[in-house]
Order: structure tokens, then C-alpha cells, then sequence
């Protein structure tokens, strides 16, 4: 499903991102990237978006390879790939409702299939009874869930989710992770970028440790050690 050869990504002057990085997450596992910050976990999610480019090697998704892809292709990677940042990036002036169509709008869907896909995807995430409410009307929790929400409508094999519960408290942090699971139950890869020792270690999933650019540690239901 996804793996990176041998991928450096390097910054001006001779700042390092990610060094000599080989990684395969096969479909339908749940993965966590872990670190401290400023370690190379969000270079390298944003690699797996094509929000970045690798400096050397491959970076290939389900057969593609994305290394050099071009501005016109990442669309295409972006209904494959559902994106969950910790700002929620949503519309405020738009509702719940049409915050969730809008990413189907952007893509061109008609109208019928707006109507048929956004109520599933919102029941998804058990925010059908706040479908008509706008950003500011919702909480924290509820913001994420409309993000979950808006990532799901393209039925995505792989939903990145970049530390999804870094604004939130301990309770809305377990609903959002209880999410993530229940989309990962249907199928759908997770890779899970967050430094939050106490999730991770709750999850007993897959744990990769990146160091100083570098994987240090890749266990199967391991835990967040540093």
C-alpha cells in the first residue's frame, strides 16, 4: 500500500527532514508515527500527501509512485489519501452540512451524489443532528469529526491524520481515536502522526519511532518509548 525507498527529504541550508527512511504500511493497518517534535513526523506525512517532495528516493502508494508527481496529478492522490490536520481548516460561514459537501463540490459531484454521500459520511461520525450548525456552534471535538467527515466522502483507502487531537481534551481525544478505529475496522489504512504517549500506548497497534529524521524503532503493537 504505502512505502518510501530510501527517502531524504532536506531543507535550506542543510536542515534535515527525513534520512535514508524505508518504510512499508501494508492495507488495512492502523500505524502510528511517533517522535518528539521537530523529529520528521510531519515532513514525512506531508510527503505522503505530495504537500512536500522527497530531496532523494521513492515514495509509492498503492503501485503509483508519487516522488515526482505533477501539480495537476495531486488531486487524484488527495481523493485516494483522506487528510486530518489538528487545525480544522474549516469554512466558517458554512454549515456542518456544507462544510462536508464542499470537498465533493471542489471535485466536480453532482448534486445528487452530494445529497446520497455527505448524510452517510455524517452518520459516519454521529454528527447528523448537527448537520444545519456552523464552526462556531459546535465543539472542539465536533469540529474534528466534521474534518473526519469531509476526508471520508471521497471513500479514501488511506486517511493520514496529523496530530488530530492535539487541540482537544482527554475525552474528546478518546472519541476522535475510537473514530479513527471504526474507520480503520472498515477497511481503510490509518497512519496515525502524533506524539501523545498515552494514545499510543492505549492503541497496542503498530508503532513506528522516528529520531533525528530517522526510523530508530518499527514494533507490531508496540508502544511510544522515547
Amino acid at each position: 500500500m504505502i512505502r518510501f525507498k530510501n527517502v531524504t527529504k532536506t531543507y535550506p541550508p542543510d536542515i534535515v527532514g527525513l534520512k535514508n527512511v524505508n518504510l512499508h504500511i501494508r492495507p488495512g493497518e492502523f500505524v502510528s508515527i511517533v517522535g518528539q517534535s521537530g523529529t520528521g513526523k510531519t515532513t514525512l506525512a506531508k510527503l505522503l500527501i505530495a504537500d512536500e517532495r522527497p530531496t532523494r528516493g521513492q515514495i509509492i502508494i498503492g503501485g503509483w509512485d508519487i516522488s515526482a508527481i505533477k501539480p495537476s496529478e495531486i488531486p487524484l492522490l488527495r481523493r485516494q489519501i483522506g487528510v486530518v490536520f489538528q487545525d480544522f481548516k474549516l469554512l466558517p460561514k458554512k454549515t456542518v452540512y456544507e462544510n462536508v459537501a464542499f470537498a465533493l463540490e471542489v471535485c466536480g459531484a453532482s448534486s445528487r451524489k452530494i445529497k446520497s454521500i455527505v448524510p452517510q459520511a455524517l452518520k459516519i461520525v454521529g454528527l447528523v443532528d448537527k448537520a444545519d450548525r456552523y464552526p462556531r456552534q459546535i465543539s472542539g471535538g465536533e469540529q474534528q469529526r466534521v474534518v473526519i467527515a469531509r476526508a471520508l466522502v471521497h471513500r479514501p483507502k488511506i486517511i493520514v491524520a496529523d496530530e488530530p487531537t492535539g487541540n482537544l481534551d482527554s475525552l474528546n481525544t478518546r472519541e476522535i481515536i475510537d473514530l479513527l478505529k471504526k474507520i480503520n475496522e472498515f477497511g481503510t489504512t490509518v497512519v496515525l502522526v502524533t506524539h501523545n504517549r498515552e494514545v499510543v500506548n492505549e492503541l497496542h497497534r503498530r508503532v513506528i519511532t522516528i529520531d533525528r529524521g530517522m526510523i530508530v524503532s518499527d514494533q507490531e503493537e508496540g508502544k511510544y518509548v522515547l
